[in-house]
């Protein structure tokens, strides 16, 4: 496969009212493939005139997008998720190149984010209102739900794919117009889904792209326009909460996917074969680089020898390389700064206690990786046990009561994820009542579905994408009231 000459092909501007073109002052910045270290694009770096003109437009078209019919934006969809699978080996192989996972993992997170188009496509015809009358029986009570007008949208690196088809999806499907900021780490990937969708018949100005190395040079203007009436965020708790406090300024509807700091509780009754294989797909999935990881496993005293013997033999297991390569199963960190950050905090547990059963260093040569590694006896006071991770790293923690489990798997200010592991149909239902997170998985390690609400609590975020319900954060409710005679 010539990777590259597939990526020559990626447009690389900004894309605002149905154009592509350069950013104002012709300024760009470079994408680099983290398994190399080398540049493999050069991208538009858009101004802040450029984020303004794009508002601007998503402003102008809002009124006669919002009136276009339910079907013909559901056909958009489903045209979009036709050419996105259609793409999938050539999306795979851009998103691997600039991301790092492998090139099998890649074609997943197509077909999983093409799936929010398809999903979306169907509740587009679906949105509902209602007709009753008051309570005294004089007044009628029409009540309907309305696009909330133009939106703000911005997506991180780790998926950058399926984070743009969740929240462009049901914006499309409820009419609202958007202005959409893709991360500076991997802006191709979500420069060949707004490809996608223009091929799909998507009108112009409905949504508008603007690529940059500076976030906050884009959004800041988006969030105090004036124009935008709602902000979809995916990110970091920080950036979240900055965008919060602007988004209160214009009390801006909004929703916010923030960080995790998932537990992973396997109980004395667990199936430990089981346990090890959801560990594996919750630890592991995306290289460790996801906000619904495991991040901390808690493994009842009776099975923690067993399950950290288990867990080592399949982390060795692993081949570790360009993720493009045939066989691979691990990438390179996403940069150098990501991998900086795994070694501090897996230095730091070692340095007050931890012992690395696997693992526990970077690999030297060009392009940033790590050994996919395992930490036991980890002290709670280790910067690992409250800090989010988002990398190749197990750190193993043991308990001897459910409630021991439990105290500590709460003890965080982030509530996206957790995962627990039981042959008890009553235990496993009493601790996912107990764990205070947004989802749960229970005797599985995957949790995202098209089809359910992903999100969380506490600081994790605000909001839910995906389901039946996702749709409901780009609408309003309006009611009409009128005299029975």
């Amino acid at each position: 496969m010539d990777v590259q000459s597939i990526i020559d092909k990626v447009p690389t501007g900004l894309y605002i009212n149905g154009q592509w073109r350069d950013a104002q002052g012709g300024n760009t910045f470079d994408v680099e493939n983290p398994a190399t270290g080398q540049v493999i694009a050069q991208v538009a770096d858009g101004t802040q005139d450029d984020a303004l003109e794009a508002i601007k437009v998503a402003g102008d078209t809002q009124k006669e997008w919002a009136a276009t019919a339910p079907r013909e934006r559901s056909e958009i969809l489903r045209r979009a998720y036709e050419l996105l699978m259609e793409r999938q080996d050539d999306i795979a192989a851009v998103m691997c190149s600039e991301m790092g996972k492998s090139l099998t993992e890649s074609k997943g997170e197509v077909a999983y984010g093409a799936e929010f188009f398809r999903w979306f496509a169907e509740e587009a015809v679906r949105v509902g209102g209602d007709f009753t009358m008051s309570t005294d029986g004089k007044t009628r009570l029409m009540v309907s739900r309305e696009p909330v007008g133009p939106c703000v949208l911005v997506t991180p690196w780790n998926f950058p794919l399926a984070m743009g088809t969740r929240k462009i999806g049901p914006a499309i499907a409820a009419g609202c117009t958007m202005v959409f900021k893709p991360a500076k780490l991997t802006p191709l990937t979500s420069l060949v889904l707004v490809q996608a969708l223009e091929d799909a018949g998507l009108p112009a100005g409905v949504l508008n792209v603007v690529t940059s190395k500076s976030a906050s040079r884009v959004v800041t203007p988006w969030m105090e326009s004036g124009i935008a009436r709602k902000v979809s965020f995916t990110g970091s708790t920080g950036v979240g909460i900055r965008l919060l406090e602007q988004a209160a300024q214009n009390v801006m509807k909004s929703s916010m996917e923030l960080g995790g700091n998932a537990p992973f509780v396997v109980c004395e009754d667990a199936d430990l074969d089981a346990a090890v294989e959801g560990a594996m797909l919750a630890k592991m999935r995306n290289i460790g680089e996801a906000c619904t990881a495991a991040n901390r496993f808690y493994v009842h005293e009776s099975l923690a020898q067993n399950f950290t013997s288990k867990m080592v033999e399949r982390m060795e297991a692993l081949k570790v390389g360009n993720g493009i390569e045939e066989g691979v199963d691990i990438g390179p960190l996403v940069e150098e700064s990501a991998r900086d950050k795994v070694d501090s905090l897996v230095s730091d547990a070692v340095s007050k206690g931890a012992k690395v059963a696997t693992g526990g260093k970077k690999i030297d040569g060009p392009g940033y990786f790590y050994q996919p590694t395992v930490l036991t006896d980890v002290p709670r006071d280790a910067d690992i046990a409250v800090e989010e991770i988002f990398g190749p790293v197990a750190p193993i923690f043991t308990f001897s009561t459910d409630d021991e489990a439990i105290e500590q798997a709460n003890s965080t200010d982030f509530g996206l994820a957790g995962y627990i592991f039981t042959q008890s149909l009553d235990r496993g239902l009493r601790l996912s009542e107990d764990l205070q997170v947004g989802m749960v998985g229970l005797n599985t390690g995957l949790v995202s579905n098209p089809a359910a609400p992903f999100g969380g609590v506490k600081q994790s975020g605000l909001g839910r994408e995906g389901s039946n319900v996702g749709i409901d954060e780009y609408l309003e409710v309006k009611y009409v009231a009128t005299p029975r005679s």
